[in-house]
């Protein structure tokens, strides 16, 4: 361990009790656990404030990102199909309208990725 951490840590030996009720308890502890601190850490930090940010669910992101990238390789596959075989298969107009609906889906979900 360096040697700042380790003085940083010995002068941290003052405890503050904190009186709460047992749902303020409660509460206290679930926020820290969704900011993935300690409790400890988690009072340092907003009483000195900080703001600390709930924890992200890394793996619903990576699936949001695969989503995305699906919708792209598909949007781009319609594209290619209507420069490749004009007035075959669908109506161009419900192409079209299929290719909005795509771009507004990525949007959607490239705005509730940033969000968190």
């Amino acid at each position: 361990m360096p040697r700042s951490e380790t003085v940083e840590t010995r002068e941290r030996n003052r405890p503050l009790r904190v009186v709460v009720s047992p749902s303020e308890r409660a509460r206290i502890e679930a926020k820290a656990e969704a900011a993935g601190l300690s409790v400890s850490a988690y009072l340092r930090s907003v009483g000195l404030g900080y703001q600390p940010r709930s924890v992200v669910d890394l793996d619903a992101v990576e699936r949001l990102a695969k989503v995305n990238a699906d919708l792209g390789r598909l949007g781009g596959l319609l594209k290619l199909w209507l420069t490749d075989t004009p007035g075959r298969g669908a109506a161009v107009a419900d192409v079209r309208e299929l290719l909005g609906h795509i771009k507004d889906t990525q949007d959607d979900l490239r705005h509730a990725v940033t969000r968190l």
